[in-house]
């Protein structure tokens, strides 16, 4: 592979829409501090002594809209009958509501609930994805997210060309992509293949790479969202023993992840969520034991775990 070549691709896919973009977001979250002056707050910094989450009252809101985006003829006919339709109607639904989380350093936290309980969109709250309606969220330290592994790969490209794409996504240079490039080539095991166009790539090769480049530099916070899926049985081992590195070397750690032998083997705490709330809070292989008997085999709507949640305090 021409060096000149790959430095060439690399450098057009900088200037892309997409990548600009991306890189406007690792500038203003992770770069600066910043601060909204409303009832809605989300700030984080580079460098600090104690990294630290903090999630207070926050409600995520979303909106449905009922039908399909109307026809020429029948946007005609609601500009001369202004007359409501059901296909006006738009349903909103709390994604996450009345959030209240803190994570301090040394904390590594299991987030685990039905799909559809709000795990991985926490997550997205946290990078400052989804900022939340209500309440705030703070956050003080670097944060690495492993949140949908690949995202913004160019299947026209080969892998390696995609390992300096998806590096100047996570805010890396050339430089420093440059001199992982073989390291990352070599814990995916595609040495092979790896300039070939990824569109050829099974879904394995796919996550062996996204892990491979999404892992290779240690964190401060890192989190953490249903990575060990990927590859075979014999990645999974290295992808695990990785994990085991990273989490040792980072200040936080936020993992979801539908493995409880995960969660159990990673986190010294672990949340519970249902329909967007925490419901349950504390020693991983107590929730863990409340999930499976509370939720995952009943499926409604649980009745509250009392030892975990703390109590109110009232005063006179």
């Amino acid at each position: 592979m021409d060096c000149l070549s790959v430095k060439v691709k690399f450098l057009l896919s900088k200037f892309g829409l997409l990548q600009l973009s991306l890189r406007l977001w690792h500038f203003c979250f992770h770069s600066r501090c910043s601060k909204r002056l409303s009832a809605t707050s989300f700030s984080a910094c580079e460098v600090f002594v104690d990294a630290l989450i903090e999630i207070n009252n926050a409600t995520l809101r979303f909106r449905i809209y009922r039908n399909r985006t109307p026809a020429l003829k029948e946007a005609v006919i609601r500009v001369l009958s202004p007359k409501k339709t059901a296909s006006d109607e738009v349903i909103e639904f709390n994604a996450l509501q009345n959030l209240n989380l803190s994570i301090k350093g040394g904390d590594r936290l299991g987030i685990i609930g039905l799909n559809g309980a709000g795990k991985s969109t926490l997550l997205k709250m946290i990078v400052g994805i989804y900022p939340p309606q209500h309440g705030s969220v703070h956050v003080r330290g670097k944060v690495t997210p492993l949140i949908e592994l690949g995202t913004g790969f160019d299947h026209e490209l080969s892998g390696r060309e995609n390992i300096y794409l998806n590096g100047a996504l996570l805010g890396r240079s050339f430089k420093q992509m440059r001199s992982l490039e073989e390291a990352i080539i070599d814990f995916s095991g595609l040495e092979d293949k790896i300039d070939m166009p990824i569109k050829y790539y099974s879904s394995g090769m796919l996550g062996r790479l996204a892990f491979s480049i999404g892992t290779i530099m240690e964190p401060e916070i890192l989190l953490v969202d249903e990575v060990f899926s990927t590859g075979d049985a014999q990645f999974v081992e290295k992808a695990r023993n990785r994990m085991d590195h990273l989490i040792s070397k980072s200040s936080i750690v936020v993992i979801v992840s539908h493995s409880m032998d995960h969660i159990v083997h990673f986190c010294n705490r672990v949340v519970v969520l249902n329909k967007g709330a925490v419901v349950a809070e504390g020693d991983p292989t107590e929730m863990v034991e409340y999930y499976r008997t509370n939720i995952a085999n009943v499926g409604a709507a649980p009745a509250p775990y009392k030892s975990a949640l703390p109590q109110p305090v009232l005063t006179t």
